[in-house]
């Protein structure tokens, strides 16, 4: 059984907020969850300290049970200073589409 911690969203529609959960992966995004472990409402400004409340001391616990955070988790947990996030590469980014790469060529002939 692999256990994720990611989130669960709630709130009504267009009015997001979000549970931080622990959950199993096989299960879906609002269904049946293990424990939860704080909440995420982006509506709130950034600097706001009650856009994100999380329990540290039960995160670093399933951590340590080998729970693996989502993208956005350990961007969370990253920013907290408990998990190191290592950085993305996709070297496909940097390939621009056949649009954007012909009209780069057409401009430079010009």
């Amino acid at each position: 059984m692999s256990v994720v911690i990611r989130l669960a969203r709630a709130g009504t529609k267009k009015r997001p907020v979000y549970h931080v959960v622990v959950a199993d992966s096989r299960f879906p995004r609002d269904g049946r969850f293990i424990e939860r472990l704080g909440y995420f409402n982006p509506l709130l400004p950034k600097d706001n300290e009650t856009r994100l409340k999380l329990d540290m001391d039960k995160v670093k616990a399933w951590l340590a049970k080998g729970a693996q955070p989502s993208d956005r988790v350990s961007r969370f947990l990253d920013a907290a200073g408990v998990k190191k996030r290592e950085a993305r590469n996709n070297p496909e980014k940097a390939v621009p589409r056949k649009e954007r790469k012909a009209q780069a060529e057409a401009a430079a002939k010009a």
